[in-house]
């Protein structure tokens, strides 16, 4: 059965079992501090398991795309060495939010297994949680009893706390599960060792397939367990897993998952899989990260620094490097699996093949970066080895590969390994946290559990209609940051914008006849609205009068819709590949970086401000759809954004149905004409394939053109009001030229002129020509020339000028090259020696060095050095 077919049949299966199918979320997590990618099905339920939100079904399936290399789960130093493990991972899920329980989940999960899959019986293990004394946990003796229905009692293993009890992370929904394992080994191994005896043991053959939560608790700040308002079901299954297991296959990387990416790999290689491990390693490793790679820049994360950027350029470089030391790819070869892995997914992964060329551009232009310094980067560090003692790299070294080489920690740890040494990590850190100057601890928080003061099903937003509403406390949180705090509110209804989709959050008041708490921020944190303050009320059951503050608003609104007009415009000008690829609007300015591949012309530039300024003036009145089915929204040319998880129904935004038609959640102005004015102030590029222009708008952009009238008066009155200043300018700047042009050649006459002097002044000591003097010249080009012509008037010549260049010393040292080896002298020593006395430094090749410094005073001693340095060299003493 072919992969595809077994997604297939996984979605009909429990579509079958009334499940409503859904599509995968963003592999790159928006909204949820707590995570950075996704890394399990369930994280796009998280407010359905806490009750923060309501589901549109009681029961959900679907693939979704996964990525673990970060935090608790993280897998990454697995891959490519055994045959399961994978950065990026398909998990077939199916969910229930307070609907069936453990018995309907065993049992389907067996169905699938059995019967729609085929898989043999008789080589299935079921493990459940055995219990935790230390969280207060009895053994889940609910899902052996079901389980003891299915299969014999000795294929029914116990399991502990870290393999039988799942929790998303140190905080959040969690409870026991049953995980089903399989057993692929041949029946003569089978034979031999009973497959119980492998659960668990990290047998390449012996693996889970499907792991079945039952999501009972919440796990609170302070570690305890508390019940969840409902019981659900969560579970989860890896499809290259599955795949392995159906088509009797020995690896994942032997199913049609994998082996297209292998062996393009190969071939292109020119190697054959299966024969040598350290290529497979190397292989396996590249076909698994290019999918990392490709799906999390499709979805909107671009490799870069820091955070999730910094992982994905970590992975990149990963794979760079295994292709580089293994395979001997010297060039971009990532680059080349991006449509075939685009071609493989675009039935079920669109957003790939959608951007196949942009995110093709994006990996090659990482890979050249990395190779520029990868061969210099794996040349230090057998330079690090040789001078080791022991077999701990120290952490200044591995910095150093970090800094000057690109070279991140995990993979300096990886190269360090396979040469059986390992890196001082500590070391390495403190090196880091130097680097960046900053305090670790101004980063630190601690959030505290959520205290509710009313029930409410939802946090409704009204801030569409309108800036000001009557609201109650619902609950809110203490979150402690170094020495200060502040508290997180949520409302049961608020005209206050979370930031989201590049709008930032709104700022305003919480007010009674009493008293006024301040709101200076309002995000999201996975739908909930939350409102941050400074401090609680007094009374937190009062009622309040929750108001936006409408000015900063009205002006992000101007930013915002300016934002779509300017989207349309850019695809207008430069072409349909044009997409947004973020943004930030907020009262100041708007920010938005789209895909381009080149720059963006100044005539281009000023075509896209006459085509947005032409609709504001067109004063079009904003077109808002709220639950539009996505299907209906699509149909209506609506742009959405890759990387936003967008539900069944969406809100449409449209500014004249013809010009600018997407997908939105923010706040924007009834009409155009509000805006104004837009005027871009500048284009630059954020990273390969992606440029960023910056606009202001209304006011600030009426006020931004004011003042360059006014400085272009106050230049044409310097210029004495001509008729045309950019002639006049034109003019000075051609006399300035040719008056810089004489100066340059009187400061060459005056080079020429002591050139006369120094030679007449020049000491014969054993066969060298020695020319040492301190002199006055304008500049360091006269002082370069003049050096180069008594080399080449005279033959064995020395010279050493100590220059005073309009009270800024210069050293200069240069000889004929035969005399580099006849005497052992050498020019860069010779100016880095005397550089301490002007307290400066240089250096240059053996027959030619300068140096610069900062003491003119010390120019006589700097000569003096020099002076002492030769006649050591030549057994004599220099006067």
């Amino acid at each position: 059965m072919e992969s595809k077919a077994i997604r297939a049949k996984f979605l009909e299966f429990f579509n079958s079992k009334s499940h409503k199918i859904v599509p995968s979320a963003p592999i790159v997590v928006q909204n949820d501090p707590t995570l950075m990618f996704t890394n399990a099905g369930m994280n796009q339920f998280k407010d359905y398991f806490l009750g923060n939100k309501t589901p549109e079904a009681n029961r959900v399936a679907d693939t979704q795309k996964c990525l673990r290399v970060s935090g608790k789960h993280n897998d990454l130093e697995e891959v490519g060495l055994d045959t399961y493990h994978h950065t990026m991972f398909e998990m077939l899920g199916n969910w229930s939010f307070g609907d069936y329980f453990k018995k309907e989940a065993i049992e389907w999960a067996w169905e699938f297994l059995t019967e729609v899959c085929g898989l043999p019986a008789d080589r299935m293990y079921a493990t459940v949680f055995e219990g935790d004394p230390s969280d207060g946990l009895k053994a889940d003796e609910e899902a052996r009893g079901y389980w003891k229905s299915i299969i014999p009692e000795e294929r029914i293993l116990n399991g502990n706390k870290k393999d039988n009890f799942w929790e998303m992370g140190d905080t959040g929904p969690c409870g026991p599960c049953s995980e089903i394992h399989i057993d692929l080994r041949s029946d003569e191994e089978v034979q031999k060792v009973n497959g119980r005896e492998l659960v668990n043991q990290d047998h390449p053959l012996v693996v889970e397939i499907w792991n079945l939560v039952f999501m009972q608790f919440n796990r609170q700040a302070d570690g305890s367990l508390k019940n969840l308002p409902q019981q659900h079901v969560d579970t989860g299954m890896g499809f290259e897993r599955l795949a392995m297991a159906v088509q009797g296959k020995q690896s994942n990387y032997d199913t049609d998952v994998f082996q297209p990416l292998i062996q393009m790999v190969a071939k292109r290689a020119g190697v054959t899989y299966g024969k040598d491990e350290k290529i497979d390693i190397a292989i396996r490793v590249i076909a698994d990260h290019i999918r990392a790679i490709s799906f999390t820049i499709a979805d909107g994360q671009l490799p870069g620094n820091a955070k999730a950027g910094y992982v994905i350029r970590r992975i990149l470089r990963r794979a760079v490097r295994y292709g580089y030391t293994f395979l001997n790819f010297k060039e971009p070869f990532l680059t080349d699996l991006v449509s075939l892995l685009a071609d493989q997914f675009k039935e079920v992964f669109p957003e790939l093949d959608a951007q196949r060329a942009f995110v093709a551009k994006v990996v090659r232009e990482e890979e050249v970066s990395f190779l520029r310094t990868l061969d210099k980067g794996l040349k230090r560090f057998e330079g690090i080895k040789a001078e080791m003692d022991g077999k701990v790299i120290d952490g200044q070294k591995a910095f150093e590969l970090y800094d000057t080489y690109g070279f991140p920690l995990d993979l300096t740890s990886l190269i360090a390994r396979e040469n059986g040494l390992s890196v001082d990590e500590s070391a390495f850190q403190q090196e880091m946290e130097k680097q960046k100057a900053r305090s670790k601890s101004a980063a630190q928080q601690s959030t505290g559990d959520w205290i509710v003061v009313h029930e409410a099903d939802t946090s409704e937003f009204l801030g569409y209609e309108q800036l000001q509403a009557t609201s109650k406390i619902t609950r809110y949180r203490e979150v402690k940051q170094k020495n200060k705090s502040f508290f997180q509110i949520v409302l049961d209804q608020t005209p206050f914008y979370a930031e989201s989709g590049g709008q930032v959050g709104d700022t305003g008041v919480l007010e009674t006849a009493d008293e006024k708490v301040v709101i200076f921020d309002t995000k999201k944190e996975n739908d909930l609205i939350v409102h941050y303050a400074k401090a609680l009320p007094k009374n937190l059951e009062a009622t309040f009068e929750a108001k936006v503050n409408a000015t900063r608003r009205k002006l992000t609104e101007n930013n915002h819709s300016a934002t779509h007009l300017l989207h349309a415009a850019l695809r207008e000008v430069l072409g349909d590949h044009v997409q947004q690829k973020g943004s930030l609007v907020n009262d100041e300015v708007l920010r938005f970086d789209f895909s381009h591949f080149a720059k963006v012309t100044d005539e281009e530039i000023a075509q896209v401000e006459a085509i947005v300024n032409r609709k504001i003036r067109e004063n079009i009145a904003l077109g808002e759809k709220r639950n539009v089915p996505i299907a209906e929204a699509q149909e209506m040319g609506a742009m959405a954004l890759f990387g936003e998880k967008y539900g069944e129904f969406v809100r449409v935004i449209t500014f004249d149905p013809e010009y600018s038609v997407e997908l939105c959640g923010g706040t924007h102005v009834p009409a155009t004409g509000q805006i104004g004015l837009l005027k871009i102030v500048s284009e630059s590029s954020v990273a390969a394939g992606v440029r960023r222009v910056e606009a202001i708008t209304a006011d600030k952009a009426e006020a931004y053109v004011q003042g360059q009238l006014n400085l272009l008066a106050e230049l044409k009155e310097l210029l004495k009001n001509p008729n045309d200043p950019k002639k006049a300018v034109a003019s000075l700047l051609d006399e300035r030229n040719q008056l810089q042009k004489q100066l340059e050649e009187l400061n060459l006459q005056q080079g020429s002129a002591l050139k006369k002097e120094l030679l007449d002044a020049a000491q014969e000591i054993n066969g060298v020509r020695l020319i040492t003097q301190e002199v006055k010249l304008p500049d360091a080009n006269v002082l370069k020339q003049l050096s180069f012509e008594l080399k080449n008037e005279v033959s064995n010549v020395l010279v050493v000028l100590a220059a005073n260049l309009n009270e800024k010393p210069m050293l200069s040292v240069i000889m004929d090259e035969s005399l580099v080896k006849a005497h052992g002298l050498n020019a860069g020593e010779m100016v880095r020696a005397m550089a301490k006395e002007i307290q400066g430094g240089g250096g240059g090749q053996p027959f030619y060095a300068t140096a610069g410094g900062k003491n003119v005073a010390g120019l006589a001693a700097a000569l003096q050095v020099g002076k002492q340095l030769i006649g050591e060299k030549l057994n004599t003493e220099i006067k």
